[in-house]
Protein backbone atom coordinates (compact mmCIF):
# COMPACT_ATOMS: atom_id res chain seq x y z
CA UNK A 1 0.00 0.00 0.00
CA UNK A 2 2.84 2.08 -0.81
CA UNK A 3 0.73 4.15 -3.18
CA UNK A 4 -0.81 6.91 -0.60
CA UNK A 5 -0.23 10.83 -0.78
CA UNK A 6 -1.44 12.02 3.09
CA UNK A 7 -0.64 9.03 5.05
CA UNK A 8 2.36 6.80 5.19
CA UNK A 9 1.63 3.37 6.05
CA UNK A 10 4.49 0.57 6.88
CA UNK A 11 4.04 -2.93 8.50
CA UNK A 12 7.25 -4.48 10.30
CA UNK A 13 7.55 -7.67 12.26
CA UNK A 14 3.46 -7.80 13.04
CA UNK A 15 3.03 -4.20 13.71
CA UNK A 16 1.70 -1.38 11.31
CA UNK A 17 2.70 2.20 11.78
CA UNK A 18 0.08 4.45 10.14
CA UNK A 19 1.13 8.16 10.19
CA UNK A 20 -0.80 11.40 9.03
CA UNK A 21 1.40 13.15 6.59
CA UNK A 22 0.13 16.59 5.70
CA UNK A 23 2.79 17.88 7.92
CA UNK A 24 3.07 20.85 6.39
CA UNK A 25 -0.93 21.68 7.04
CA UNK A 26 -0.83 20.61 10.66
CA UNK A 27 -1.94 16.99 9.55
CA UNK A 28 -5.66 18.70 8.49
CA UNK A 29 -7.85 16.11 7.32
CA UNK A 30 -9.49 16.26 3.63
CA UNK A 31 -11.38 14.01 1.91
CA UNK A 32 -8.34 12.45 -0.20
CA UNK A 33 -6.78 11.82 3.63
CA UNK A 34 -9.60 10.81 5.23
CA UNK A 35 -10.39 7.97 2.54
CA UNK A 36 -6.93 6.79 2.74
CA UNK A 37 -7.31 6.61 6.40
CA UNK A 38 -9.76 4.41 5.79
CA UNK A 39 -8.45 1.68 3.28
CA UNK A 40 -5.34 1.58 6.02
CA UNK A 41 -7.86 0.80 8.66
CA UNK A 42 -9.79 -1.49 6.11
CA UNK A 43 -5.96 -3.40 5.35
CA UNK A 44 -5.95 -3.42 9.01
CA UNK A 45 -8.47 -4.98 9.78
CA UNK A 46 -8.38 -7.50 7.53
CA UNK A 47 -4.58 -8.68 7.39
CA UNK A 48 -3.71 -12.17 9.27
CA UNK A 49 -0.15 -10.49 9.99
CA UNK A 50 -0.88 -7.42 11.62
CA UNK A 51 -1.18 -7.60 15.37
CA UNK A 52 -0.88 -3.92 16.46
CA UNK A 53 -1.11 -0.48 15.23
CA UNK A 54 0.38 2.43 15.48
CA UNK A 55 -1.27 6.02 15.00
CA UNK A 56 0.66 8.67 14.60
CA UNK A 57 1.73 12.50 12.90
CA UNK A 58 4.19 13.54 11.43
CA UNK A 59 5.81 16.69 12.14
CA UNK A 60 5.15 18.84 14.85
CA UNK A 61 1.29 18.10 14.83
CA UNK A 62 -0.76 15.06 15.26
CA UNK A 63 -3.82 16.31 13.99
CA UNK A 64 -5.27 19.48 13.63
CA UNK A 65 -8.81 18.52 12.79
CA UNK A 66 -10.27 19.30 9.60
CA UNK A 67 -8.79 21.46 6.66
CA UNK A 68 -10.66 24.51 7.50
CA UNK A 69 -9.53 26.20 3.81
CA UNK A 70 -11.29 23.35 2.26
CA UNK A 71 -14.40 24.31 4.10
CA UNK A 72 -13.83 27.47 2.64
CA UNK A 73 -13.74 26.37 -0.93
CA UNK A 74 -16.61 24.62 -0.49
CA UNK A 75 -18.93 27.21 -0.38
CA UNK A 76 -22.28 26.20 -0.29
CA UNK A 77 -21.38 22.76 -0.52
CA UNK A 78 -19.62 22.23 2.80
CA UNK A 79 -22.26 19.98 4.28
CA UNK A 80 -21.74 17.97 1.31
CA UNK A 81 -18.16 17.76 2.16
CA UNK A 82 -18.76 17.26 5.76
CA UNK A 83 -20.57 13.78 5.10
CA UNK A 84 -18.02 12.64 2.28
CA UNK A 85 -15.06 13.63 4.95
CA UNK A 86 -16.69 12.04 7.89
CA UNK A 87 -18.47 8.72 6.03
CA UNK A 88 -14.40 8.33 5.43
CA UNK A 89 -13.46 8.99 8.74
CA UNK A 90 -15.61 7.49 10.52
CA UNK A 91 -15.30 3.99 8.55
CA UNK A 92 -11.66 4.29 9.57
CA UNK A 93 -12.10 4.72 13.51
CA UNK A 94 -15.07 1.65 13.53
CA UNK A 95 -12.42 -0.22 12.02
CA UNK A 96 -9.53 0.41 14.13
CA UNK A 97 -12.21 0.49 17.20
CA UNK A 98 -13.33 -3.30 16.28
CA UNK A 99 -10.11 -4.78 14.73
CA UNK A 100 -8.61 -7.65 16.85
CA UNK A 101 -5.51 -5.82 16.75
CA UNK A 102 -4.78 -3.02 19.85
CA UNK A 103 -4.50 0.33 18.41
CA UNK A 104 -1.64 2.60 20.06
CA UNK A 105 -2.07 6.18 19.56
CA UNK A 106 0.93 8.32 20.10
CA UNK A 107 0.40 11.73 20.11
CA UNK A 108 3.68 13.34 18.91
CA UNK A 109 1.67 17.05 18.90
CA UNK A 110 -1.64 19.29 18.98
CA UNK A 111 -5.02 17.31 19.02
CA UNK A 112 -7.79 19.47 17.31
CA UNK A 113 -11.02 18.43 16.53
CA UNK A 114 -10.69 15.46 14.27
CA UNK A 115 -7.67 15.03 15.77
CA UNK A 116 -8.49 15.11 19.74
CA UNK A 117 -11.41 12.09 18.49
CA UNK A 118 -9.01 10.45 16.83
CA UNK A 119 -6.09 10.50 19.81
CA UNK A 120 -8.97 9.61 22.59
CA UNK A 121 -10.00 6.99 20.31
CA UNK A 122 -6.77 4.61 20.66
CA UNK A 123 -6.96 0.81 23.04
CA UNK A 124 -3.48 2.38 24.46
CA UNK A 125 -2.73 6.32 23.78
CA UNK A 126 0.88 7.98 24.46
CA UNK A 127 1.57 11.75 24.74
CA UNK A 128 4.62 13.60 24.24
CA UNK A 129 5.09 15.84 26.92
CA UNK A 130 4.92 18.61 24.63
CA UNK A 131 1.31 17.56 22.87
CA UNK A 132 -1.95 19.77 23.76
CA UNK A 133 -5.94 18.62 23.09
CA UNK A 134 -8.55 20.77 22.69
CA UNK A 135 -11.62 19.71 20.65
CA UNK A 136 -11.75 23.11 18.84
CA UNK A 137 -15.07 22.68 17.17
CA UNK A 138 -17.24 25.19 18.10
CA UNK A 139 -14.34 28.16 17.82
CA UNK A 140 -15.15 27.57 14.00
CA UNK A 141 -19.37 27.25 14.81
CA UNK A 142 -18.52 23.32 14.39
CA UNK A 143 -20.04 20.29 16.22
CA UNK A 144 -17.88 17.48 16.46
CA UNK A 145 -16.80 14.14 14.72
CA UNK A 146 -14.80 11.47 14.55
CA UNK A 147 -16.07 9.65 17.68
CA UNK A 148 -15.08 11.92 20.15
CA UNK A 149 -19.02 12.51 21.28
CA UNK A 150 -19.12 8.88 21.90
CA UNK A 151 -15.53 8.28 23.64
CA UNK A 152 -15.18 11.34 25.41
CA UNK A 153 -17.97 11.25 27.90
CA UNK A 154 -17.17 7.29 28.76
CA UNK A 155 -13.40 8.24 29.67
CA UNK A 156 -14.14 11.47 31.54
CA UNK A 157 -17.96 11.54 32.27
CA UNK A 158 -20.57 13.96 31.02
CA UNK A 159 -19.32 16.89 33.14
CA UNK A 160 -16.20 17.22 31.84
CA UNK A 161 -16.93 16.33 28.44
CA UNK A 162 -19.15 19.42 28.59
CA UNK A 163 -16.54 21.33 29.72
CA UNK A 164 -14.09 20.36 26.96
CA UNK A 165 -16.88 20.51 24.19
CA UNK A 166 -18.59 23.97 25.08
CA UNK A 167 -15.55 25.81 25.74
CA UNK A 168 -12.98 24.23 23.97
CA UNK A 169 -10.01 24.29 26.80
CA UNK A 170 -7.06 22.90 25.99
CA UNK A 171 -5.22 20.18 28.11
CA UNK A 172 -1.59 19.80 28.54
CA UNK A 173 0.25 16.63 28.27
CA UNK A 174 -0.24 16.33 32.00
CA UNK A 175 -3.55 17.27 32.30
CA UNK A 176 -4.70 15.01 29.54
CA UNK A 177 -3.29 12.26 31.74
CA UNK A 178 -4.61 13.48 34.85
CA UNK A 179 -7.87 13.25 33.12
CA UNK A 180 -7.53 9.96 32.09
CA UNK A 181 -7.20 10.94 28.41
CA UNK A 182 -3.94 9.74 27.63
CA UNK A 183 -2.48 6.08 28.93
CA UNK A 184 1.17 7.89 29.47
CA UNK A 185 3.14 10.52 29.18
CA UNK A 186 6.74 10.43 27.62
CA UNK A 187 9.60 12.50 27.08
CA UNK A 188 8.71 13.85 22.60
CA UNK A 189 11.88 12.75 21.77
CA UNK A 190 11.27 8.77 23.22
CA UNK A 191 7.46 9.13 21.71
CA UNK A 192 7.94 6.30 18.99
CA UNK A 193 10.51 4.06 20.83
CA UNK A 194 8.00 3.52 23.75
CA UNK A 195 4.91 3.39 21.13
CA UNK A 196 6.89 0.62 18.63
CA UNK A 197 7.92 -0.90 22.54
CA UNK A 198 4.23 -0.81 23.41
CA UNK A 199 3.54 -2.18 19.71
CA UNK A 200 5.89 -4.99 20.33
CA UNK A 201 4.56 -6.19 23.64
CA UNK A 202 1.15 -5.98 22.16
CA UNK A 203 2.06 -8.19 18.65
CA UNK A 204 3.39 -10.95 20.96
CA UNK A 205 0.23 -11.53 22.20
CA UNK A 206 -2.95 -13.71 21.38
CA UNK A 207 -4.81 -11.30 19.09
CA UNK A 208 -8.03 -13.32 19.28
CA UNK A 209 -8.55 -12.64 23.17
CA UNK A 210 -7.32 -8.69 22.48
CA UNK A 211 -10.23 -8.95 20.07
CA UNK A 212 -12.46 -10.44 22.50
CA UNK A 213 -11.20 -7.50 25.12
CA UNK A 214 -11.65 -4.79 22.69
CA UNK A 215 -15.87 -6.31 21.96
CA UNK A 216 -16.43 -6.75 26.14
CA UNK A 217 -15.06 -2.93 26.91
CA UNK A 218 -16.63 -1.60 23.39
CA UNK A 219 -20.07 -2.79 25.01
CA UNK A 220 -19.99 -2.63 28.47
CA UNK A 221 -22.08 0.94 28.82
CA UNK A 222 -24.62 -0.46 26.65
CA UNK A 223 -25.48 -3.86 28.33
CA UNK A 224 -27.25 -5.31 31.42
CA UNK A 225 -24.95 -6.96 34.00
CA UNK A 226 -26.27 -10.32 33.04
CA UNK A 227 -26.20 -9.75 29.25
CA UNK A 228 -22.75 -8.49 29.50
CA UNK A 229 -21.64 -11.73 31.71
CA UNK A 230 -22.97 -13.80 28.99
CA UNK A 231 -20.68 -12.33 26.13
CA UNK A 232 -17.90 -12.56 28.77
CA UNK A 233 -18.48 -16.11 29.27
CA UNK A 234 -18.95 -16.68 25.74
CA UNK A 235 -15.46 -15.21 25.06
CA UNK A 236 -13.56 -17.02 27.30
CA UNK A 237 -14.70 -19.85 25.94
CA UNK A 238 -14.16 -19.23 22.60
CA UNK A 239 -10.52 -18.09 23.83
CA UNK A 240 -9.08 -20.52 25.34
CA UNK A 241 -10.41 -23.32 22.87
CA UNK A 242 -8.57 -21.93 19.77
CA UNK A 243 -4.70 -22.74 19.20
CA UNK A 244 -3.63 -19.27 20.85
CA UNK A 245 -5.55 -20.59 24.06
CA UNK A 246 -4.35 -23.84 24.34
CA UNK A 247 -0.87 -22.48 23.89
CA UNK A 248 -1.26 -20.51 26.93
CA UNK A 249 -2.51 -22.75 29.50
CA UNK A 250 0.43 -25.33 27.68
CA UNK A 251 3.01 -22.51 28.85
CA UNK A 252 1.75 -21.67 31.71
CA UNK A 253 1.19 -25.17 32.82
CA UNK A 254 5.04 -25.69 31.50
CA UNK A 255 6.79 -22.80 32.86
CA UNK A 256 7.73 -21.09 29.74
CA UNK A 257 6.84 -18.23 27.30
CA UNK A 258 3.83 -18.39 25.21
CA UNK A 259 3.78 -18.18 21.47
CA UNK A 260 0.16 -16.96 20.23
CA UNK A 261 0.27 -17.58 16.59
CA UNK A 262 -3.27 -16.33 15.91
Amino acid sequence: MSNFKYIAFEEAQGVATITLNRPEAANALIVEMARELMLAANACDESPTIRAVILTGAGKFFCAGGDVQSFADAEDKVGELAKEITAYLHAAVSRLARMNAPLIVAVNGAAAGAGFSMAIAGDLVLSAESAKFTVAYTGIGASPDGSSSYFLPRIVGLRRAQELMLTNRRLSSAEALDWGLVTRVVADETLMAEAEKLASQMAAGPRRSHGVVKQLLASTFNESLETQMELESRGIAASLSNSDGQEGIAAFVGKRKPQFTL
